[in-house]
């Protein structure tokens, strides 16, 4: 016996069915349970407005987000350019302040992808609106893309206005002689400091749990990772210490593609460094999607 539906009035979505067996021998329709979502694929639409409410969490603030980062690292460019770039100072090559520029932009970067990242989930539950990030119909991975998404966002406006800044600094050149590598390593660190900072947002409970992985994890990799300097002036055994940094990678990396050398190596070992932390990156996502799916500390 055929069935007549009648058509969805204009504007209304039509109703999602599950057909059965009977369906083919004249049984009924079963609608899906009421409140339970059906989504297919990518949730756009969820993942469009995450990430905007992410976005517009540290717009609204972006003098504390934004400019103040770009007038902090131009005050280290100041104090550093004064005391190590005297007499006409060089580095690789190109004047101290053109050398540490680049380490000083991605440093940036990356402390502020973390920041941001970090906030997340953490002020949820410390505010108890955690609720707003669990109960849309958002996967684990889109939940995650959004996230990591603003605070990439953010690191990269951070980038801009701290270049911006120095390059109201007389004796900083900023011409890129590798654009692909100022690209990648700078989304690669942007990137690894967001999937970090989220799995720290997961982790802590409070302000000071973000804080002390701020303060002795990030702090410290950031400032010992060549950014003042070429490793090459350090001990042999401080040397194998920052390669084993992956920090490091990125900063001089970044560094390659505007000054079109570094203390990595060659053109060979840039590349290897490239795909390294590719290969990090994933891993370090992989894990954080993990612990997002398992709900610990968030659900229980």
């Amino acid at each position: 016996m055929a069935h007549d539906i009648p058509a969805n009035p204009p504007g209304k979505a039509a109703p999602v069915t599950e057909l059965t067996d009977d369906d083919k021998t004249g049984g009924s329709i079963r609608f899906t349970p009421r409140g339970q979502p059906v989504i297919t694929g990518i949730n756009r639409v969820g993942l469009s407005a995450l990430y905007m409410k992410e976005v517009r969490r540290f717009l609204k603030v972006q003098t504390q987000t934004i400019w103040a980062p770009a007038f902090t690292t131009l005050l280290f460019l100041v104090i550093f350019s004064v005391a190590l770039g005297r007499q006409g100072r060089e580095v690789l090559g190109v004047p101290f302040a053109s050398f540490v520029a680049p380490g000083l932009i991605v440093m940036a970067m990356m402390q502020n992808a973390f920041a941001n990242s970090s906030f997340s989930l953490l002020g949820g539950k410390i505010q108890g609106t955690i609720i707003d990030y669990l109960m849309p119909p958002l996967s684990p991975g889109e939940m995650m893309a959004g996230i990591l998404g603003a605070a990439v966002t953010r690191a990269v406006a951070v980038g801009l206005a701290v270049a911006a800044a120095m390059l109201l600094w007389p004796g900083v050149s900023l011409g890129m002689a590798h654009p692909w590598a100022v690209v990648w390593f700078g989304l690669m660190g942007s990137l690894m400091l967001a999937t970090i900072g989220l799995a720290t947002s997961v982790w802590a409970e409070k302000f000071d749990h973000n804080a002390a992985v701020s303060n002795f994890v990030i702090a410290p990799l950031s400032l010992l990772s060549g950014t003042f300097y070429v490793i090459e002036n350090l001990h042999g055994v401080f040397q194998t210490v920052s390669r084993l940094n992956p920090f490091f990678y990125v900063i001089s990396g970044f560094r390659y593609g505007f000054l079109g050398a570094s203390d990595i190596g060659g053109a060979g070992q840039v590349l290897a460094a490239a795909g390294g932390l590719l290969v990090l990156n994933a891993v370090l996502a992989g894990s954080v999607f993990a612990l997002l799916r398992s709900g610990w500390k968030l659900k229980s």
